[in-house]
């Protein structure tokens, strides 16, 4: 049984393995981009019917303005570079939203949202631009396919294993609830879902120096994000996303080989 669920695990990794645009690490992702396009329309649309569209016709402004330069420079890149992607075929949409929340988002078909809790912290449009470029790069990533495909062959794989150990005793049972409980969360889904946010910081810091923005504001903007954070965060080991201190680290190291790359220096 467990031979039939690597089986399964192997002819899924040979036969939708795709290598991501900028850091080319290879990754698991076996749904259709139509699928998950349709999915993200339903939910956009669905975010545009509980939110309120801001009436602040300066940020609106400036997130349409930075939108345009930054979609310009990733078709461009793609384009110059042959890689194929089906960003080509994303329907851009961006939208200021009404929510105290400090987040963004932009979803797999290249519908963007802003919520106006997270403009103080876009002191100016460089900061804007560190926020779309990195939501962008989860969707130029196919981050949310990946998700799917983890969770789907984590929950089959569970499912097969109940059926393995139905005659087995609890002992066994308990080592199971370890392995697709705590286990397969820890060392599993969650470690990919910050490996998915520190390679969208990646592909976001690529995106806005190729579109002339600078790169070095991502640290002033997260670090006015956590001055700003005034809740507790749980360990890192259980989160899903890097810890500010790992997450500016990173972003400090990535920034001279960029603006090496680009000429910017």
């Amino acid at each position: 049984m467990f031979k039939k669920i690597a089986l399964i695990v192997l002819i899924f990794s040979v036969a939708a393995c795709k290598s991501v645009p900028i850091t080319g690490r290879k990754q698991l992702n076996f749904i259709p981009f139509s699928q998950m396009a349709a999915l993200s329309e339903e939910g956009y649309r669905q975010q545009l019917k509980d939110l309120p569209l801001s009436n602040n016709t300066n940020d609106v402004r400036r997130i349409n303005a930075v939108s345009e330069r930054l979609i310009a420079a990733i078709e461009t890149y793609l384009k110059d570079n042959k890689i194929k992607s089906e960003a080509t075929d994303f329907k851009w949409e961006v939208n200021l939203l009404e929510n105290k929340e400090a987040n963004a988002f932009c979803m797999e078909g290249g519908k963007i949202a802003f919520y106006t809790g997270i403009m103080p912290y876009c002191t100016n449009d460089d900061a804007i631009a560190v926020v779309m470029g990195h939501e962008i790069g989860h969707a130029i990533a196919h981050h949310g396919g990946e998700r799917m495909s983890e969770l789907l062959i984590a929950q089959y794989g569970n499912t097969v294993l109940d059926a393995a150990l139905s005659k087995e005793p609890a002992k066994t049972r308990s080592l199971a609830d370890v392995a697709y409980g705590v286990g397969s969360q820890v060392f599993g889904i969650l470690p990919f879902s910050r490996l998915h946010e520190s390679e969208a910081d990646e592909l976001g810091l690529n995106f806005m120096t190729m579109a002339g923005y600078n790169p070095n504001e991502a640290i002033k903007f997260w670090e006015r994000m956590e001055a700003g954070n005034t809740g507790t965060r749980p360990p890192q080991i259980i989160s899903t996303h890097p810890s500010p201190e790992t997450r500016i680290a990173n972003i400090k190291k990535l920034i001279p080989v960029i603006l090496e790359k680009y000429g910017k220096n």
